[in-house]
């Protein structure tokens, strides 16, 4: 059963959130005090289900009717924030995705609250594998994409239900991603810290995977191994936005 504001298990992730990111000149994956904080924070959002946060699982959506307002395929309840983390459940309907995006500079954790979700995890590489010269994209690309190309490589595609653990996502692996709703609606907890904020250069930015055609690519091809990937940043896709509703559970202080 859901416990009082003050021993509730969002109050302990949220205090635990706290102590783990509080310090960032301590936050890396080389400092041992953080990665015992990071691990104990991982434990207790193990902890969690969508009943300590008094949220109901949702079932599969009907269609709007013709009168009605399209509902945003995903919307926020908003829990809590500081300048060190924040802190919401994100409720994706059936067949609704969160594009490829990245949290520039930023720790994510997620943990699936009900439903599934797939999550697809991309990291940068800091110079093409085999150069630049003779890479081709069909079909071709203006100049001005060119110049916002980055290599990359997937790095893993994982599905995760509620009795999976969290989902950690560092600024140095897996930080660009796409979550995608599996065989119906799903919700999950997500921290990320610090929050986003434009004027500290932590803006989100939305990319698409591009794959190349070149002479190394082709022998990969025919060698069966996986081929040269890019990813160019593109605007938010105009099929996803995110509204809000309210948030029902144990409220958070600190």
């Amino acid at each position: 059963m859901p416990r009082d504001n003050m021993t509730s298990t969002v109050q302990k992730i949220a205090k635990q959130a706290l102590t783990t990111f509080r310090h960032p000149s301590v936050v890396g994956e080389h400092n041992k005090v953080f990665l015992e904080n990071l691990s104990k924070l991982k434990s207790l959002m193990a902890e969690v289900r969508a009943a300590d946060l008094k949220i109901v699982p949702r079932t599969v959506e009907s269609a709007p009717m013709p009168s009605q307002r399209i509902a945003p395929p995903v919307t926020c309840m908003h829990i809590y924030e500081t300048d060190t983390f924040s802190m919401g459940v994100f409720l994706l309907k059936t067949g609704a995705s969160i594009p490829l995006h990245d949290h520039p500079g930023m720790y994510g954790m997620l943990k699936v609250i009900y439903g599934k979700v797939r999550i697809s995890c991309f990291d940068r590489l800091a110079k093409p594998r085999d150069g630049v010269s003779g890479v081709q994209f069909n079909p071709p690309l203006m100049p001005f994409q060119m110049s916002s190309l980055r290599p990359s490589v997937l790095r893993s595609v994982g599905e995760y239900t509620e009795e999976n653990g969290s989902c950690v996502l560092s600024p140095q692996k897996d930080n660009i991603h796409q979550i995608d709703a599996v065989n119906g609606p799903t919700a999950f907890l997500d921290i990320l810290s610090p929050p986003y904020d434009p004027d500290e250069e932590r803006d989100c930015h939305y990319y698409k995977v591009l794959h190349a055609h070149s002479e190394a690519a082709d022998r990969k091809r025919e060698a069966q191994e996986p081929g040269d990937l890019w990813l160019m940043e593109i605007p938010q896709p105009s099929e996803f936005w995110c509204g809000g509703e309210p948030y029902p559970g144990p409220k958070v202080s600190l």
